[in-house]
């Protein structure tokens, strides 16, 4: 027994591998055999392209989620932000300077009024976010007039499409990537080494004994869901740069983004998140699209593989913590 409770001991002391990283790695062997090519910086470089603006989205999701709560609008925030750019910039390069900031502006304005809206009139983030994506998309449709006009200018476009070349040993970066390393670092800074990241997992696991002990609960998810929204817009910048103007550019991702932070271990009740495994969740993701684009499966049966990993990533997620009694 004594053996026995030593081993124990001697496990629990080694570092744990959150199982996100071994899927991620288990896809990428599958994709490299699949495709040689991808261990080329050409193909992993477009795969980190790719994959960017549902890592800088899921990594403001797992900070609604932690905190007790879910953030539906970042879909249709994305919508608005490609079409509105479309149409401030004007087919004007010297608009991007401005608009950049307006959209940002906006990404953080709509995560205000998110967690104003589930702070102080008590709605729940489900319902205020499902309505807040309704009258975005109708933002969009109205501004737009229901399709598609102009187009952002290259200078709009540089982040989410331009290389920076002649670069040691990878060759080139996409912008795009930068772009998600600096904001991503700087999301797990906010989360892992400041206050409000502690802040943010109390509300999430007892936001009344988190009042008791003298968080602003009201204040702490209201930041929660402006970082939502600030990565909705920034994601929506990098789409907007190499997919081009759609009314239909956001569609899918704020599910995409939940699912890729329950898959990095993000508790849909609150109280355990993490954006390193979030943006773990995000590429294990992109990853399964990648596989699944090789084998030539149509986009319906990628929907559903989305729907049964949520599903799945849930499910062990709530054994586990039962098993845990947390």
């Amino acid at each position: 027994m004594t053996e026995r409770t030593e081993t124990r001991g001697l496990f629990s002391r080694l570092p744990q591998i959150n199982p996100v990283w071994v899927l991620l790695a288990a896809l990428i062997v599958a994709i490299i055999f699949m495709n040689p090519g991808f261990v080329e910086p050409t193909g992993y470089m477009n795969f980190l392209k790719r994959a960017a603006p549902l890592a800088i989205l899921a990594a403001g999701q797992v900070y609604v989620i932690t905190s007790g709560g879910f953030d539906l609008s970042v879909g249709s925030l994305i919508t608005l932000v490609v079409v509105g750019s479309s149409m401030l910039t004007n087919n004007d390069p010297t608009a991007t300077y401005w608009v950049i900031p307006v959209m940002l502006g906006i990404g953080l304005g709509t995560g205000l009024v998110n967690g104003l809206v589930v702070c102080f009139l008590r709605v729940p983030s489900l319902i205020a976010t499902l309505g807040m994506m309704i009258t975005l998309n109708g933002l969009a449709f109205m501004w737009s007039g229901g399709a598609p006009r102009g187009y952002l200018p290259d200078t709009f476009r540089f982040f989410g499409r331009e290389l920076i070349r002649d670069v040691p040993l990878v060759r080139f970066i996409p912008v795009s990537v930068i772009v998600l390393i600096v904001v991503v670092g700087l999301f797990a800074w906010l989360m892992h080494r400041t206050n409000l990241g502690r802040q943010v997992h109390a509300i999430g696991d007892n936001p009344v004994a988190a009042r008791l002990a003298g968080v602003s609960v009201n204040r702490t998810r209201i930041t929660a869901f402006m970082l939502s929204g600030l990565s909705g817009a920034i994601a929506g910048i990098l789409l907007g740069g190499f997919a081009g103007v759609s009314t239909d550019v956001g569609t899918g991702y704020e599910l995409q983004a939940i699912t890729a932070a329950v898959l990095g271990g993000a508790q849909l009740l609150g109280g355990r998140g993490s954006v390193p495994a979030a943006l773990g969740g995000a590429l294990a993701l992109t990853a399964i699209f990648t596989l699944l684009n090789f084998l030539g499966l149509p986009q319906p049966v990628r929907q559903v593989v989305q729907g049964l990993i949520l599903i799945a990533a849930v499910a062990l997620a709530m054994h586990r913590r039962k098993q845990t009694g947390t």
